[in-house]
């Protein structure tokens, strides 16, 4: 393994460090709960995300040491693949990114146990990235074959996952602050815990925020489909038809913030993608480079995204000819899949393939991008990697970099090369991450 490989890499596995549910989550619930004030009544603990299960696992050590007295009890959902030991909290494995019947039926379960909730009562939900598409319970009228078309059409049509989750928010039962509000009704006390994969990590955001209230509107919802040209066909008819009865007034809207005053819910955000690419960047000092953070809410198109930084690159290396320089970023990207076109891979290796397509001029460059859930679009890697190396061996194998990116192939053209990201499920979830090393 070459030097630049193993500082990518390790700039990589330092940010999943300090996303660790093991580590955070047992810090949070010391300064939610402190000492003689840990839950009385009835405690449930529910929640949905990648990294959820991991987070529950948490959650169960962390009582059985200091809440010995307390039984705890509940239902969370994650992403097939992302499961975690429990003993009281049940997990459930379901469908991301588009829903599936275990996913519905986790939602359903979730539903209940809030439903018999009491003043006096806890509720402590554990949310992460990719809740949203988990925690599927949809309004009445709305089946879950309804949900899965509806989220198919929003993907291929390129929608930013903020413009998805609005949709989501306005077609379910529990998300937009929904579950708050049957816990709300019943009197309890209601404690989220997110770990965030969003720009700006706004709880109403993260996991289409099931216990945060909503800034979003029937109206936005509606335009969202009009934007992408989406209507009936491609958008079954019950998602219409409940949207337009929301914005006629005849079904409530998502919680609002005037519905949580002086209610007892507190939305506790206790990891960031910002978080995770400083930790990349105090360990890249390490290393004799200097970080520069290009911030975490990097969005677009990943093949524009790649050219932009491309042309960034050249512009830092113009400016700091002797320094060694990082570029790290976060955020999440699109990939727009045409009709027709089947595609291998995910935004992150989609990105990195454009970024190393637009630098044939800068040999020096070495690169890396991952999500940090460990699973980047359709197949079973994190994301991809290049360093001179490479890029030497692309060229004496005659891959062509532009022709995989116009089959949106990505996976192909990184796999054959040796150069993916593999990690498995890391059982956390802060995001993309991105870092670019120039000498």
């Amino acid at each position: 393994m070459s030097q630049q490989e193993t500082i990518l890499k390790n700039a990589f596995l330092a940010a999943l460090a300090v996303a660790d549910p093991q580590i955070i989550v047992p810090q949070y619930l010391a300064k939610i709960f402190p000492v003689r004030c840990e839950p009385i009544g009835r405690c449930v603990v529910v929640g949905a995300g990648k990294a959820s299960a991991s987070m529950a696992s948490a959650l169960e050590s962390y009582a059985k040491s200091h809440w010995p007295q307390v039984d705890i009890e509940g239902v969370v959902l994650t992403r097939y693949g992302h499961g975690s030991p429990t003993t009281h909290i049940r997990i459930i494995e379901a469908g991301h990114p588009v829903p599936d019947q275990a996913g519905m039926d986790g939602a359903k379960e979730i539903h209940r146990l809030v439903s018999e909730l009491q003043a006096g009562d806890v509720l402590i939900a554990l949310v992460s990235g990719g809740g949203s598409s988990l925690l599927t319970l949809p309004q009445v009228g709305i089946s879950i074959e309804d949900m899965r078309q509806t989220t198919e059409a929003l993907l291929r049509s390129g929608a930013p996952i903020e413009e998805m989750n609005v949709v989501r928010k306005h077609l379910s039962a529990v998300l937009g602050g929904n579950l708050a509000r049957v816990a709300i009704a019943r009197g309890t006390r209601v404690e989220a815990l997110l770990i965030s994969d969003v720009t700006g990590d706004s709880p109403a955001d993260i996991a289409s925020g099931p216990c945060a209230a909503d800034y979003s509107t029937y109206q936005d919802a509606l335009d969202i489909f009009a934007k992408y040209s989406l209507g009936e066909g491609p958008i079954p008819a019950s998602v219409l038809l409940h949207l337009n009865r929301g914005l006629a007034g005849e079904v409530p809207e998502t919680l609002k913030a005037g519905d949580v005053q002086n209610a007892p819910v507190n939305n506790h955000v206790i990891a960031t993608a910002y978080k995770s690419l400083e930790a990349a960047a105090d360990y890249i000092r390490t290393q004799g480079y200097e970080p520069v953070i290009l911030g975490d809410t990097i969005t677009g198109e990943a093949q524009d995204v790649g050219v932009t930084q491309a042309a960034m690159a050249r512009e830092h290396l113009a400016n700091q000819t002797d320094k060694r320089l990082a570029l790290i970023s976060g955020g999440e990207c699109t990939v727009t899949i045409p009709a027709g076109l089947q595609g291998r891979g995910g935004r992150c290796s989609e990105y990195l393939l454009s970024l190393f397509a637009a630098s044939a001029d800068l040999p020096k460059m070495a690169a890396l991008a991952a999500d940090t859930d460990g699973i980047d679009g359709s197949e079973q890697n994190a994301g991809a990697w290049f360093t001179p190396i490479i890029r030497q061996t692309a060229g004496e194998q005659g891959l062509l970099p532009t022709q995989y990116l116009e089959r949106h192939d990505c996976y192909g053209f990184f796999a054959q090369l040796g150069a993916l990201v593999e990690t498995g499920p890391t059982l956390t979830n802060v995001n993309d991450f991105r870092i670019i090393l120039l000498n």
